[in-house]
């Protein structure tokens, strides 16, 4: 009976980690990398142009910004608008969605910020505990 109960609890264990391994493979498909979110968050703070995008996310080229925001187009949290007239202008927009990436933005935050002071402590002699 005793090995039976182990079991037991051992498919749930694994079940579960399956599950958060399942649901964090598909959160890094869909933003993860060097470039998604620092884009997102360039847009959220007006950001609309490809110009102005490349100039905001540092570091990016533009065949890889070209390639960034294809992928998030396709994953629904933003949108290709193009004006017709001359020039043509073309803009882009974060979709209501892109709003479901706030808490974790926040998180990545508060964490990023947490983890650099660390990191500086360390290097100037402070705190070597980890």
């Amino acid at each position: 009976m005793e090995e039976n109960n182990s079991a037991e609890i051992n498919k749930e264990f694994t079940d579960d980690c399956h599950t958060v391994l399942d649901a964090v493979s598909d959160a890094l498909y869909a933003v993860g990398g060097k470039w998604k979110l620092m884009i997102i968050i360039a847009m959220a703070r007006g950001n609309n142009r490809f110009s102005e995008l490349q100039r905001q996310v540092k570091g990016i080229s533009a065949r890889v910004l070209s390639s960034e925001l294809k992928e998030l187009e396709l994953n629904g949290f933003i949108i290709k608008k193009v004006s017709v007239g001359y020039p043509v202008m073309i803009e882009y927009q974060l979709l209501p969605y892109s709003h479901t990436l706030e808490e974790l933005v926040g998180a990545m935050t508060r964490w990023g910020i947490q983890h650099r002071s660390k990191i500086k402590s360390e290097m100037s002699g402070g705190n070597q505990k980890s």
